[in-house]
């Protein structure tokens, strides 16, 4: 069961600016109005809030939301600090993954859950998934709120979900054919594992019935090299996703691949200029600042991401919500400075990624005196790194150390891929 059918989902899509500002507006409202003075966490940053808001503007004068604020105490069990109700009302029960910093338990209502699956709808309308789709999950099914929102997005959608927990990666490619799936949900690291797995077995997926790829949990599928390289081994169409478990569903791919779009029918977006701190312009590079427009039992207002993204208002399409060209580019505490030049741990995938002899790679950033430096290492069947470090150089203007490891030494990963490796606050 949805909320929106197809067509009040397109209408949504197809808001004037005007229109769009006025439904977020009211669902704003009716938010606070739901969480006050219930919320601790937020009748206390919002104390001063006059009550309703008659526009978006006033939005500026809020303080802004960091998740150091949300992680609870270990001895609360490490729930968030913004739930609204008593336990009692909670059904279910989803933790962060832990990768910066400690675990976080972020809990949803029955409601709550209905917001993420009419959220992810609109993930599943660009997908072009239909009730006649067979959707296969590759994910564990543990704690991590991974595609357990997916799953029974599928369902209330009339598909079938085949799950997949606690299987092998070659396991996991024999119930696909086995089962004639036709739509695979997974991170682009365990898509990009599976074609590998699948080509030591000798086994033709690019003839498999996949013909959707639905991407999340990590930079990859608006990244063209790689969302390429996936979309040539499975023979399928990649269709990327963004969401968070302390956030929700909130990006979709666009039509023509060109990036995300802030699903800005269930959420409010800002972006914040990196060069300035004020607002951003027309692609400028910028934080992402997200204010969820439902889940009243755990909401986040002006939650500042670390997302790093280029808005733009100006594109043609059938959707009018704002585009994240290239969708997320990396993570604010990612970005390195190496000799006056910003680099993103994705635009180096994207240029490593162009090498199809490379089956896999990792990036270390360490400090050199004060200066931040990178080097790679490549699994390269050809055995020729320094190529790949003339590419970098030639795309990225820097001198990069690339060297060449053994064929299967770096580790794989079935969720989150940690291909990059942070050293520059070791001591």
């Amino acid at each position: 069961m949805t909320t929106y059918n197809c067509a009040e989902r397109d209408e949504l899509r197809r808001l004037t600016a005007s229109e769009l500002a006025a439904h977020q507006l009211a669902k704003f409202n009716a938010l606070v109005e739901e969480i006050l003075p219930h919320n601790a966490f937020y009748a206390d940053k919002l104390g001063s809030l006059q009550r309703p808001l008659k526009s978006l503007d006033e939005l500026a004068v809020l303080p802004f939301t960091f998740k150091d604020e949300l992680v609870g105490k270990v001895e609360g069990g490490d729930l968030a600090a913004n739930r609204t109700y008593p336990l009692e009302r909670y059904v279910r029960f989803h933790r962060t993954s832990g990768t910066r910093g400690r675990p976080m338990v972020v809990l949803d209502t029955a409601s709550d859950w209905q917001w993420w699956l009419d959220g992810w709808q609109f993930v599943l309308d660009a997908a072009e998934i239909g009730p006649e789709d067979r959707c296969f999950l590759a994910f564990s099914f543990g704690p991590f709120v991974g595609f357990w929102s997916a799953f029974d997005a599928v369902a209330a959608r009339g598909c079938l979900a085949i799950p997949s927990g606690g299987l092998s990666t070659a396991a996991r490619l024999e119930l696909i054919r086995q089962n004639g799936a036709t739509a695979l949900f997974c991170t682009p690291t365990y898509a990009l594992h599976l074609a590998e797995v699948a080509n030591q077995q000798k086994l033709d997926i690019a003839d498999s019935n996949v013909h959707r790829i639905i991407l999340a949990g990590e930079p990859g599928g608006s990244i063209p090299n790689v969302r390429q390289k996936i979309e040539s081994a499975w023979n399928a169409k990649v269709i990327d996703h963004t969401g968070a478990t302390e956030i929700g569903p909130w990006g979709f791919s666009d039509d023509k691949q060109r990036g995300v779009y802030v699903n800005e029918a269930f959420f409010l977006p800002e972006f914040i200029s990196v060069e300035t701190g004020k607002p951003a312009g027309e692609q400028e590079l910028s934080e992402l600042v997200i204010t969820t427009l439902g889940r009243s039992g755990a909401p986040v207002i002006r939650y500042r991401t670390g997302d790093l993204v280029r808005p733009s208002w100006n594109h043609n399409g059938p959707c009018n919500f704002v585009l994240l060209e290239g969708g997320v580019l990396g993570r604010a505490d990612d970005m390195l400075i190496i000799r006056g030049v910003n680099v993103f741990p994705s635009s180096v995938e994207q240029i490593v990624r162009g090498f199809p002899e490379v089956v896999e790679f990792r990036m270390t950033a360490f400090k050199q005196g004060q200066m931040d430096q990178l080097s790679v290492e490549v699994e390269d069947r050809l055995d020729r790194p320094e190529r790949v470090a003339k590419e970098l150089q030639i795309r990225l203007g820097l001198r990069i150390e690339v060297t060449s490891v053994e064929i299967g030494s770096l580790p794989r990963f079935e969720g989150k891929g940690r291909r990059f490796v942070d050293q520059r606050n070791a001591s």
